[in-house]
């Protein structure tokens, strides 16, 4: 199941497929209050992983709308959360070959956070207090690119297609950048309903252009060639 993380005014939630817990629920008790006993174990009420409340095919969003797993916003939801993942594995590939970019990429997938929070919020539903709480910044996209344009200057011209290749970090970061495509080709027709802010499927398709660059940039650091696409004989 996919989690997405919240925060604002001081209250932390968490998504699961738009059903919202409070994380207060969750914290453990303080070292001066544990006790090993049946009764301190039973009064801990620790909240299980699972909640049965999507048994039936149908889950909540941000705004305590019922709907169908299969609809627009939760397939959003998902490949939202299949993305960040695919970053999360190329990162760590990213950090085993030294490479400098990884705090960015932490942070892209702290805004795909806020990003799983825009979508789980259909304005068809939702009330102003929830619009506020989970708006979808534009200054996320201008960084971005400022981002792109800074690798883009060291990188050599690009004069062929070239396949994922250049090393494990290089073809992992590509799997993330086609992740990332898929993810904006499931928001846009939850834009175009209305149901999401269009900056969301903005930062998607410059996210793409920036995993290209940055696997690009990778395999230019590790010394590793990129493959150029050869028509077959």
């Amino acid at each position: 199941m996919s989690f997405f993380v919240t925060k604002y005014t001081g209250l932390h939630r968490v998504l699961r497929l738009g059903t919202y817990v409070s994380i207060k629920q969750m914290q453990p008790l303080c070292r001066d209050e544990r006790r090993y006993n049946s009764t301190s174990e039973e009064n801990r009420r620790i909240p299980k992983i699972y909640t049965k409340t999507g048994d039936k095919g149908f889950s909540s969003t941000f705004t305590g709308e019922r709907r169908p797993k299969e609809d627009h916003i939760f397939d959003a939801l998902g490949t939202t959360d299949e993305l960040s993942s695919a970053i999360g594995l190329a990162r760590e590939f990213c950090i085993d070959s030294g490479q400098s970019f990884t705090d960015q990429l932490e942070k892209i997938q702290c805004v795909l956070q806020d990003v799983g929070s825009n979508i789980a919020t259909p304005r068809s539903s939702a009330r102003d207090s929830h619009i506020k709480k989970t708006k979808f910044s534009s200054l996320a996209v201008i960084e971005l690119e400022r981002w792109i344009d800074s690798f883009t200057e060291e990188l050599p011209p690009l004069t062929n297609f070239i396949l994922p290749s250049g090393g494990k970090s290089s073809a992992a970061l590509h799997v993330a950048r086609a992740a990332c495509r898929r993810a904006e080709r499931c928001v846009a027709p939850v834009v175009r309903l209305g149901e999401t802010d269009p900056e969301v499927a903005k930062y998607l398709n410059r996210l793409s252009d920036y995993l290209f660059t940055v696997a690009r940039y990778a395999a230019m650091k590790e010394g590793n060639g990129e493959t150029i696409y050869k028509r077959p004989e």
